[in-house]
């Protein structure tokens, strides 16, 4: 039997905000989260890849998590990323984000273990979801992370109750499909792709986890409220001038790109932690013109009739993770 909490609406995957030092900064975290809630989204990821998951020790997943719960202060649910190595730490990682008061988590699997067969696979999820009474949102990314959450496997992952939703990464929308034949609407069906959202709404999700719209938080909102309202022309042009920053979120160096984009429109700096270093040359001229072109022709946004979309059960006051 499925979880009652039904996640759906924008869900961004917000940066992990650092000081040039490569410090977490918490309160630069809370300033975008805010912009981000202000516009409109549904729920916060924390933590995802774009979150620099892996560049983050215990401790400072912990604080940071601890540190948003507070500000975010129940207005949308939160979620955390769980991209540990190997089971064992993130079944601590949920125990612990539990008790801190997370309202669910996004589940990714071990990291560094890129040729699982099937039944690994299932043992990594399963175990994890044995360990929290937190829904969570299952994130599937082959390209990414050499793992590939089938339909069928999916079916199985739902035999427990608290797996509510699938973050569909594969980059083949012709999974969502396949998603709803084999498993109905067992799962809330989310899309990680940012350039294949609208592809992705045709064929009927029920949430987005976004990355590039984070620098443009109003507008991604508005092409999603256009969605839901069958507004199809309108967000098609919404769409187009969209395209190039949302091709900023499906390249190698997402986190630095989509960080740089953040701090353009003045919400958040660039600085990210080493491995990953900041753009130069010709590579930051080239995004650079892309972010400021994007910037340049915002378009003029119309209003929504009936206001905003009704946000996701599974927030303030709810904590569905309490068993």
């Amino acid at each position: 039997m499925a979880s009652t909490t039904r996640w759906s609406g924008v869900f961004p995957a917000i940066t992990t905000q650092m000081t040039r030092s490569g410090a977490v900064d918490p309160d630069a975290t809370a300033f975008h989260a805010d912009a981000l809630i202000v516009s409109g989204i549904s729920g916060l990821v924390f933590l995802g890849s774009l979150g620099e998951n892996q560049s983050l020790d215990g401790t400072e997943k912990r604080e940071l998590l601890l540190r948003m719960v507070k500000a975010v202060g129940g207005r949308v649910p939160v979620l955390s990323g769980v991209a540990e190595s190997s089971v064992g730490e993130a079944v601590r990682l949920v125990r612990d984000a539990e008790r801190i008061g997370v309202d669910g988590f996004m589940l990714m699997p071990p990291m560094v273990y890129r040729s699982p067969d099937p039944r690994e696979s299932l043992h990594h999820f399963n175990s994890v979801a044995r360990a929290t009474g937190c829904p969570i949102m299952i994130y599937n990314n082959p390209i990414s992370y050499g793992h590939d959450l089938t339909p069928e496997l999916m079916a199985r992952l739902g035999e427990r109750p608290n797996f509510v939703a699938i973050k569909e990464s594969s980059g083949n929308t012709r999974r969502l499909t396949d998603l709803r034949r084999v498993c109905g609407d067992r799962f809330s069906l989310f899309t990680g792709v940012d350039d294949l959202v609208l592809e992705s709404a045709v064929l009927g999700i029920d949430g987005w986890v976004a990355g590039s719209g984070i620098a443009f938080p109003t507008e991604n909102q508005q092409f999603w409220d256009l969605t839901r309202a069958g507004r199809w022309d309108e967000a098609r042009e919404l769409y187009r001038w969209f395209t190039p920053l949302l091709h900023l979120d499906v390249h190698p160096k997402f986190v630095q790109y989509i960080k740089l984009a953040v701090q353009e429109v003045g919400l958040g700096t660039e600085w990210v932690r080493a491995p990953r270093l900041p753009l130069t040359g010709p590579e930051r001229r080239s995004v650079l013109r892309i972010i400021h072109e994007g910037m340049a022709n915002r378009p003029k946004l119309g209003a929504m009739p009936g206001g905003r979309a009704k946000r996701s059960s599974g927030g303030s006051g709810s904590r569905p993770c309490r068993r």
